[in-house]
């Protein structure tokens, strides 16, 4: 253990960690070098003292990436429907604080792609929040992308290929046209446009069914907004609604969700009576 810790850089804290994860260490001999093959006695090896130094230090560093990444993954880290071995698409993220309420809870990152349709640059202009949201979750290890439109998300390279995600969420979608006229069928309509664009588009993006792939829609519940009709919209669309769940915000620390349009970005609204919907890919479609 003395030549292992004299000899190797970051070998004596890589050990520690790694009896301290519960990993057996186990302590090798230096081997000699110009080794020679016994089975075949015109093979033999020159390796000096310097690579065997490399290689065993290559060694410690590779089985303490292994022994530590499978420890994290043996550990699932939960958060209402979601969960931090689900690939998860969020799109329509206000100044993403939903998706940071998610990688706190998971303690990293990595394994969402959170994307807004604003520029990073309207982010920063339109919510107090947005950018310091950003920062943190791109230190957890998250992909942000900006410039997403729901309805053309297959077009974005980065955002990967067909039947990728395991979880795609968009809550509360809005097209932003016309507070406070709600109950009237053209603003419905637009707000159907809106949601069976989004629809079309997360179908080609999460998984098939029989792999475990749901699209998260959370919507209000009450007059008008059931006028949405968000189980025909997915129908229609090849989805299936197989669940709804009562959505409640204090579920999800840190969240604030936002109206984003019409100089009230940063405002948020009342969520009332409101529900995740989810949708599976329909089978045959």
């Amino acid at each position: 253990m003395e030549e292992i810790e004299r000899k190797y850089k970051d070998a004596e804290n890589n050990v520690e960690e790694l009896e301290r994860r519960g990993c057996t260490v186990v302590h090798v001999r230096r081997p000699k070098t110009n080794l020679v093959n016994k089975q075949n006695q015109t093979f033999k090896s020159s390796l000096t003292h310097a690579s065997i130094d490399t290689y065993m230090n290559a060694e410690i560093s590779y089985i303490y990436r292994s022994c530590t990444d499978e420890m994290e993954v043996q550990e699932t880290k939960r958060l209402k429907h979601y969960n931090n071995k689900q690939k998860i698409l969020l799109v329509g993220e206000g100044d993403f604080s939903f998706s940071l309420s998610l990688a706190r809870a998971f303690g990293s990152a990595t394994n969402l792609i959170a994307t807004s349709l604003d520029s990073q640059a309207e982010l920063e202009r339109n919510y107090k929040n947005g950018k310091a949201n950003v920062e943190e979750l791109e230190r957890l290890g998250c992909n942000v992308v900006f410039g997403v439109n729901v309805h053309s998300m297959t077009t974005k390279h980065n955002l990967g290929c067909s039947a990728t995600y395991d979880r795609v969420i968009f809550n509360f979608p809005h097209a932003g046209f016309d507070y406070g006229r709600e109950h009237e069928i053209k603003t419905i309509m637009r707000h159907q446009e809106l949601v069976r664009g989004f629809m079309k588009s997360a179908r080609l993006l999460v998984k098939d069914e029989d792999k475990g792939g749901e699209i998260h829609v959370v919507h209000k519940t009450e007059y008008p907004f059931s006028e949405w009709k968000l189980k025909t919209l997915g129908e229609k669309e090849g989805l299936e609604l197989v669940s709804e769940i009562e959505f409640c915000l204090n579920h999800y620390p840190g969240y604030s969700n936002k109206r984003g349009s019409r100089g009230y970005n940063d405002s948020s609204f009342p969520v009332g009576k409101s529900s995740t919907f989810i949708f599976k890919k329909q089978f045959f479609y």
